[in-house]
């Protein structure tokens, strides 16, 4: 660092508004990072990072009011709504009113929805090999930011 910008630092005297120490930015770079690593191999198969953690959702739950994704997603129906549309397009996905409600859209798997599964099956492992953490620091992450993102909500 040059000596005048180490200057400037010192002279403001606040640690909590130093770039080093907001934890906001690691964070920020990281996730992108991630998000950039499982392009890499899902830009093949033709779907998003987006897009695909909506199939990971479908594929283990199921069917899933738009609502329910949103939740499980930490997404806001704005992102999500866009994303659904694109995909009834491919045909990955069908759009259903709920019967009780009609506010309700339900999201469903189309069989070619279905079969993506298998064409992404190696994703994660292949991600997982990127990542310079072990087994252990891997599982510390994700209850660390689990915890972080349940402690902002």
């Amino acid at each position: 660092m040059k000596k005048d910008q180490t200057a400037g630092r010192a002279a403001y005297g606040d640690e909590s508004m130093m770039l080093e120490n907001q934890l906001c930015l690691p964070l920020y770079a990281a996730a992108r990072r991630v998000v950039s690593g499982y392009t890499l191999f899902l830009k093949p198969l033709g779907i998003t990072y987006t897009q695909y953690i909506v199939f990971l959702a479908l594929w283990e739950y199921g069917d899933l009011s738009v609502g329910d994704l949103s939740e499980k997603l930490w997404l806001d129906s704005g992102t999500l709504t866009p994303l659904l549309k694109k995909l009834e397009q491919a045909g990955y996905v069908r759009r259903n009113r709920g019967t009780e409600d009609e506010r309700v859209v339900f999201i469903s798997l189309t069989e070619k929805g279905q079969a993506l599964r298998e064409e992404a099956r190696p994703v994660p492992g292949c991600v997982a090999e990127k990542f310079p953490l072990s087994r252990e620091e891997a599982d510390q992450l994700y209850t660390l930011l689990y915890k972080v993102i349940r402690g902002i909500e």
